[in-house]
């Protein structure tokens, strides 16, 4: 099982990046491949998840209306918009076997992926 980040950088507030996770060796239809970040001294949180086998998507309240997650074959994308310093973190993407048993809920718990990637830095500066 690996999944492996791309895309992250320095970017001005108010500028977009696009995340890309390659996904493999999982058998991806039952799975969910969610987005999370964290900032040094903090917890890592949830920010994005979609379902493989509907294309159902989750958002956290703070990126709603400016990221977006899709995905297409093996690779999973965040575009995100309007870009805040805030926003500065590690992106992680990571895989949760169990997302369409559990018909999508929980999906911002940490606990429910157990598949990680390394991760790519994203820097907004103000």
């Amino acid at each position: 099982v690996q999944l492996v980040e791309s895309g992250g950088r320095l970017v001005q507030a108010g500028g977009s990046l696009r995340l890309s996770c390659l996904v493999s060796g999982l058998a991806l239809n039952s799975f969910g491949i969610g987005w999370l970040r964290q900032v040094p001294g903090k917890e890592r949180e949830f920010v994005a998840a979609i379902g493989y086998f509907d294309r159902s998507t989750y958002y956290t309240d703070s990126v709603k209306d400016r990221f977006a997650i899709s995905r297409d074959h093996g690779t999973v994308f965040l575009q995100m918009n309007n870009l805040k310093p805030e926003d500065t973190a590690v992106y992680y993407c990571a895989a949760d076997p169990y997302h369409r048993d559990r018909g999508g809920r929980e999906v911002d718990s940490i606990d429910v992926y157990e598949y990680w990637g390394q991760g790519t830095q994203v820097t907004v500066s103000s």
